[in-house]
């Protein structure tokens, strides 16, 4: 599974997914951290939304971004763990 995590530099609620997606071992995925303030179209976009987990899923016409619900910055490590094991379950029938 490829994950990618929209984030920009000093967001206490970014750091603290991503230290949680940091200590996962499953399910097993590939993160990429995309600094909103690097590109302008991303900035528009999450500028008041980060943190923003994407799922990507690969189709016949690209890349597809699949944003996950939002989780609480108190959400547990095993709470994260859910939520992936839940879209992973869910990419995997399609």
């Amino acid at each position: 599974m490829q994950l990618v995590l929209y984030s920009k530099p000093g967001c206490h609620l970014c750091e603290g997914l991503q230290e949680k997606l940091a200590q996962l071992r499953q399910p097993e995925f590939d993160l990429e951290i995309r600094d909103i303030t690097s590109r302008p179209d991303w900035f528009q976009v999450y500028q008041y939304e980060i943190p923003v987990l994407c799922v990507l899923h690969h189709t016949e016409s690209g890349v597809a971004e699949e944003p996950l619900p939002r989780l609480s910055p108190r959400a547990s490590l095993a709470q994260v763990e859910q939520l992936l094991q839940k879209y992973l379950s869910k990419s995997k029938r399609k």
